[in-house]
Parts: C-alpha cells; sequence; structure tokens
C-alpha cells in the first residue's frame, strides 16, 4: 500500500502548484504547460523521487491534463468563431507526427537531458514572451507547402520535448505570420489537441522504473496530478482570466518572462550537474 502521508505532501503541493499554473495561465494567456512541467518535476524531486525517468512522467502527466484543458478551450474559442479551422486542418497531420516522434525520443532519453533541452527553450520562450512585439513580422500569410511540412511536426516534437500544449509556440508562430492574436490563442488550443492526443497514447504505453515513478502512475501519467491539475486549473484559470480584464498585463509579462528564464535556467543548471 502506497504511503498516506506521501500522498498526502503530494496532494498538498499538486494543488498548490497547479492553483498557481492555472492563475498564470488565465491572467496572462500562457499555456499552464510550461509552469506546471518545472513544477511536477520539484514537487516529485522533493517527495523522493528521482532516476533516470522522473521528466518523462512530468512531461506525460502535463500532456494528459492539457488534453482537457485544450478541449475546453477551443470548444469556449469556437463559439465566438475565432479558431481558424483552416488552420487547424492543414497543419494537424503534421504536429501530430511531431508529436509521436516526440514520444519516441523522449522515451529513449535520460531525465538530465530532458531538463537541458527543457530549460534551453525555456529561455528562448521567456525571451520572447518578455521582449517579443506585436507588430513582429516574417510575412503576412502562414506558411504553406514545404515551410509548413517542415514547421508543423517541429513544433509537435518540441512541444513534446517540453510537456506542454500549442500556445508557446504555436502562437508567435501564428503572431509572427498576419495572424491576430486573439484567433492565434484560439488556433492554438486546438495546436494543443492535436500535440497531447498522440503524446499521451504514447506515453501510456512507456515503462517508467520504480524510483522515477510516484504513487498511482499507469505508464508515464501520474493520475494523483493529473486529477489535482484538473480541477484546480478549471477553478483557477478563469480567476485569472478575470483579473487580467482590470489590469495592464504588459508589467505581468515581463516579471513571468524574468520568472520562467530563471527557472529554465535553473532546470539548465540542475542538468548541468552545478
Amino acid at each position: 500500500m502506497d504511503d498516506p502521508v506521501l500522498l498526502l505532501s503530494l496532494t498538498a503541493m499538486l494543488l498548490a502548484t497547479s492553483a498557481v499554473a492555472g492563475l498564470l495561465a488565465g491572467l496572462l494567456g500562457v499555456g499552464g504547460g510550461i509552469i506546471l512541467v518545472p513544477a511536477l518535476f520539484y514537487a516529485f524531486h522533493t517527495l523522493g523521487f528521482g532516476g533516470p525517468q522522473l521528466m518523462q512522467v512530468c512531461l506525460a502527466t502535463s500532456l494528459a491534463t492539457i488534453v482537457v484543458t485544450s478541449l475546453r478551450s477551443v470548444l469556449q474559442h469556437n463559439k465566438k468563431g475565432a479558431v481558424d479551422w483552416d488552420i487547424l486542418r492543414t497543419w494537424a497531420p503534421g504536429i501530430a507526427v511531431g508529436a509521436l516522434i516526440g514520444v519516441a525520443v523522449a522515451a529513449n532519453l535520460r531525465s538530465d537531458v530532458l531538463q537541458a533541452i527543457f530549460g534551453i527553450l525555456g529561455v528562448v520562450v521567456g525571451l520572447y514572451i518578455g521582449f517579443g512585439r506585436s507588430d513582429w513580422r516574417l510575412a503576412d500569410t502562414m506558411p504553406t507547402g514545404l515551410r509548413r511540412t517542415v514547421m508543423s511536426p517541429l513544433m509537435g516534437f518540441m512541444s513534446v520535448l517540453m510537456g506542454i500544449g500549442g500556445g508557446s509556440f504555436g502562437v508567435p508562430i501564428m503572431a509572427l505570420h498576419g495572424v491576430t492574436i486573439h484567433r492565434a490563442v484560439a488556433t492554438a488550443a486546438g495546436f494543443g489537441m492535436l500535440i497531447a492526443v498522440p503524446s499521451v497514447l504514447g506515453f501510456l504505453l512507456l515503462d517508467i522504473a520504480e524510483e522515477s515513478r510516484p504513487p498511482y502512475t499507469i505508464g508515464a501519467v501520474n493520475l494523483v496530478a493529473f486529477g489535482i491539475v484538473i480541477v484546480m486549473t478549471l477553478i483557477t484559470t478563469p480567476i485569472g482570466a478575470r483579473l487580467a480584464h482590470g489590469m495592464n498585463p504588459k508589467p505581468l509579462k515581463r516579471v513571468f518572462a524574468v520568472f520562467l528564464t530563471l527557472l529554465a535556467l535553473n532546470m539548465l543548471r540542475k542538468a548541468l550537474g552545478w
């Protein structure tokens, strides 16, 4: 039988971290996964779990929550007519293929390598959130042909290696190609589904070693964390969204960008053994 004290400690830590993740997601319009993955890692690590596969559990659990949150978000945005279904349809095959490749690669990497990848990409995302400008453009239309064939699986691949949905990479890509920010955010929620569903199915088949497996873990998905995160983010994300309407999000985004960059650098530091 699993230690009840361990389960209570895990529950308490996850309640706090998932509440903050949901609040920031609603307040700043960022995906909760970018916060949730390091939060899960530190929570599990603090409770004594480690080994070479701990990051796989964090990535898989984060992606499992994205299946639910992305579906809810897509349905809400679709009621307002904000989802660009043409972009979603044409980018879907590449994103899903990239996600499956991401699972295959992640399954064979050590936890410290995945930490380093998260750290490097997290710094890139943090810098964009902090210093990116809405008027930056690479083109006036979304990539097609060979560019889309390369970029769509790359988005799915990198997102799985970070355990995140479509927002962190999808929104900047669309914004840089002339898609309005509200439409980009709505469509990126669909990207999250395309990334999360195939990757979670793959992670459920992964065999995780005992030292990296918290209680009630199936494959690489921890059911305790999944349930708590879903409940708390459904409560706190709308609160964050309401707060965002009453304040200027720019200074908050700068603060969050610094926080995320430091968080990513700390993951990178740990991965390098410093």
